[in-house]
């Protein structure tokens, strides 16, 4: 069975299936054809960043790395293929005994990357690594998009905390990876409880306007979350009138009221005026959160605002307007023969149309100026030179089809904040803008 990132099951047997179906028929179009076993080298990178855009931040590898694992086509699946008349009887052979044996090197979880970026490279024969090219895509596009989104909400909150509440807002499932990639991105919790269950995410919570409503009086139902939850608490204070909500709380909770959350309204105007009505009430330690369809910019709105943290759901798990990363997979290098020494050759797609791509395997460092803050990434084929030797960003992480680099949340999270602070200071620019560093490429030898 597949393992989590921190080791809790996962509810689905099989990844195997989390494909398209031209992976399989090329795969038995290559079998009969005895190219099947070349040895492979695909990358996956984007050639562009989304529009406005200054860095992209990796996130999903620690997923990626559990879909690998448990990449294998059981009885089930295999029976299903069969009917459907999907692929040939040779092919459903080879499928029984499927377990990738390649290697898998990529930049680390948490990384910045930028357009050109080779951010995860898959390595074996063409027939184990073509398999996983939808279910690597799926992750890392999928996870990418969150955790930039995470990232600029981060920025723009300028330290104060964020949680994720985007679970109703998207898939079951999607909201668990959603938050896991908030967490990378900066988020400090979530409501979602499987995402806590499975990644070990602090999880927050009290309740909802319904709770109110179920009172026969604001006071009521107030009194009876802090009866239950303790004076701590936060209490929601927009269900009827703010200000009368306000006095309200702090009668019931005292000054000691946790805080109170404002989900309408003029949140700048709103905030100003709760904060006062607080301070005058005596409840100067009484925190504010708002929430409200926020996304980066609607933060940074609020940079002036007395307000202690932000709660974000719709415009986090979609991405802030750029659900994807067009992050691709593609070959870059393959054997002349099945022979496993056979010499690696360079291929890269020529077409027009702006979908072209860079052959050969890829090295990837970032060049620091003398103040040690980055200036460049450079990616490049062949030898390394040495003045980048020390500086590459590509890590291994599966070897002989072994998992080498598992971590914990934290020291994802942890790499992505350093990363962010190894760019220049634009990078954190909510105003549209290229990307904060060029991509400039090395051409070496072609092929290893």
């Amino acid at each position: 069975m597949m393992v989590a990132d921190l080791g809790l099951p996962v509810d689905v047997p099989s990844t195997a299936l989390f494909t398209d179906q031209y992976e399989l028929t090329m795969l038995q179009a290559a079998l009969r054809a005895g190219t099947a076993e070349r040895r492979s080298v695909f990358e996956v990178f984007t050639r562009r960043l989304p529009n406005g855009r200054r860095y992209g931040v990796l996130a999903g590898t620690g997923r990626v790395l559990d879909a690998v694992e448990n990449f294998r086509f059981d009885a089930a699946v295999l029976r299903f293929l069969r009917e459907q008349d999907i692929v040939d009887e040779q092919t459903l052979a080879w499928l029984a005994d499927y377990r990738f044996s390649g290697d898998i090197w990529g930049y680390p979880e948490g990384e910045v990357y930028f357009p050109g970026s080779p951010v995860m490279r898959v390595e074996g024969s063409f027939a184990e690594c073509v398999l996983l090219e939808t279910v690597i895509l799926s992750i890392l596009n999928h996870d990418s998009a969150i955790a930039a989104a995470a990232s600029r909400m981060s920025s723009a909150a300028g330290g104060r905390p964020l949680i994720e509440m985007g679970a109703r807002r998207t898939h079951e499932l999607a909201a668990v990876a959603a938050s896991r990639a908030a967490y990378v991105g900066g988020f400090a919790s979530t409501s979602d409880l499987a995402a806590g269950f499975r990644y070990h995410i602090p999880t927050v919570g009290t309740s909802a306007h319904a709770f109110t409503l179920l009172h026969d009086s604001e006071r009521d139902a107030f009194q009876a979350q802090v009866d239950s939850l303790g004076r701590g608490t936060t209490l929601l204070v927009d269900t009827y009138d703010v200000t009368e909500a306000v006095r309200t709380a702090v009668e019931v909770a005292g000054p000691e009221l946790g805080a109170v959350r404002i989900d309408s309204g003029d949140l700048l105007l709103v905030a100003h005026r709760v904060r006062q009505q607080l301070d005058e009430l005596g409840a100067r330690d009484t925190r504010i959160i708002v929430t409200s369809d926020l996304d980066e910019y609607a933060i940074a709105s609020l940079a002036a605002a007395p307000v202690d943290a932000y709660g974000v759901g719709t415009q986090l798990v979609t991405g802030s307007g750029h659900p994807t990363c067009s992050m691709v997979y593609k070959l870059v290098a393959r054997a002349e023969s099945a022979d496993p020494a056979a010499p690696l050759v360079a291929v890269a797609k020529k077409s027009s149309g702006g979908k072209t791509s860079v052959g050969g395997r890829k090295w990837a460092a970032r060049r620091l100026d003398e103040d040690g803050i980055a200036e460049a990434e450079v990616v490049g084929t062949g030898p390394v030179p040495a003045e980048y030797a020390d500086r590459q960003l590509l890590v291994e992480l599966l070897k002989g089809g072994e998992v080498v680099s598992r971590e914990p949340l934290g020291a994802v999270r942890e790499r992505h904040t350093a990363a962010l602070a190894g760019l220049p200071l634009s990078a954190t620019q909510l105003s549209r803008g290229e990307p904060v560093l060029p991509t400039e490429y090395v051409h070496g030898r072609s092929g290893s």
